[in-house]
């Protein structure tokens, strides 16, 4: 049997975590030019067939067919879903299953993103003739515009040449970058094109902290006899009773026609502690003109307001009546902080 050859042992670093740290650098400044690069072709020749392809998928009757294989491939599965995500329907086929009857899913109204870094992978030939074959839009991103790939597509977004990260030049690092930035540039672009709005984005992202941040709070909030209220005029005795009957901390205060004047906190008791205190009206004690939210506001929204007045609860209003009140308790349970 045959012995392999042994290989000359390189000499060890002799600061290991030092070398570590300068390849890592290497490795991303080498992918920091990929991309900035990629920012200067858009803003010259790329920029052209970037408005072409983002009109053809905002006006595509279909979804958008993501296809690529090997690193490709993968890049590929995170842009379609990316799509997906924020209002451009989208899935990823792949290019060698394409041949084995993938070709299926893909129908005549749909558009196909093709990535293919050098443009001539043999698996692509089929996927190419199908859509010409049924006038299916197809959109290539690839390096090499006089490739086989770019030049059957209808759009070509031919990448600049970089450098690869790695020293040999040879793994995709710095090109796979490149083409994940370009899709999710392509996805933006579409998002805004689109108008697709925060709460477009909470409909298709209910689950997890980001579906939390994305509920509204009219789904978190405490309304009905739940809300401590008091008229203006009402002593502090009673101001105080319906504060320690419920866990909010607070009342609000509002005039004859049930507007919203004021509230009356912890903070203000203490800011006003007198021995006449119980005996003196809301008036005096009350913080004017509190804030206040809608309750169509995010969550996230409404957490961004606590967190910069240094506050716990919201007074929740349509145009000045209270309708509802909401705490960050309430935010924390919910999994949005």
């Amino acid at each position: 049997m045959a012995t392999p050859k042994s290989r000359a042992a390189k000499p060890l670093p002799t600061d290991p975590a030092g070398a570590a740290i300068q390849s890592a650098l290497r490795t991303l400044e080498a992918e920091a030019s990929g991309v900035s690069a990629l920012a200067v072709a858009l803003q010259n020749g790329l920029g052209s067939p970037f408005a072409r392809a983002i009109d053809l998928m905002l006006h595509g009757k279909g979804r958008v067919i993501i296809t690529g294989l090997g690193k490709s491939g993968h890049i590929g599965r995170k842009i379609a879903a990316t799509f997906a995500s924020t209002g451009t329907p989208a899935f990823f086929v792949h290019a060698a299953e394409a041949s084995h009857g993938d070709l299926g899913m893909i129908t005549a109204d749909d558009i196909i993103v093709a990535i293919s870094w050098s443009g001539e992978q043999p698996e692509m030939k089929n996927l190419i003739t199908y859509a010409k074959r049924f006038r299916i839009a197809l959109i290539a991103i690839t390096a090499d515009g006089d490739s086989t790939l770019g030049k059957a597509a209808d759009v070509a977004l031919t990448l600049p040449k970089a450098r690869e990260a790695c020293p040999h030049n040879l793994a995709p690092t710095t090109s796979s970058l490149m083409q994940l930035a370009l899709g999710d540039a392509l996805a933006i672009a579409l998002l805004e094109g689109r108008g697709f709005t925060s709460v477009d984005f909470s409909v298709l992202h209910p689950s997890g902290k980001l579906g939390a941040m994305l509920k509204l709070v009219r789904e978190l909030m405490h309304t009905g006899n739940a809300v401590p209220l008091k008229p203006l005029g009402t002593s502090m005795s009673e101001a105080l009773v319906e504060m320690t009957s419920n866990n909010f901390g607070c009342v609000g205060i509002v005039d004859r026609e049930g507007n919203i004047v004021g509230i009356i906190t912890d903070g203000d008791l203490r800011r006003h502690m007198r021995p006449d205190l119980i005996t003196v009206p809301v008036d005096e004690i009350m913080t004017k003109n509190p804030k206040t939210i809608g309750p169509e506001m995010l969550a996230s929204e409404a957490l961004e307001i606590l967190n910069s007045g240094k506050i716990t609860t919201l007074i929740v209003t349509s145009g000045r009546k209270p309708i509802g009140i909401l705490r960050l308790h309430d935010l924390l349970h919910a999994g949005v902080a």
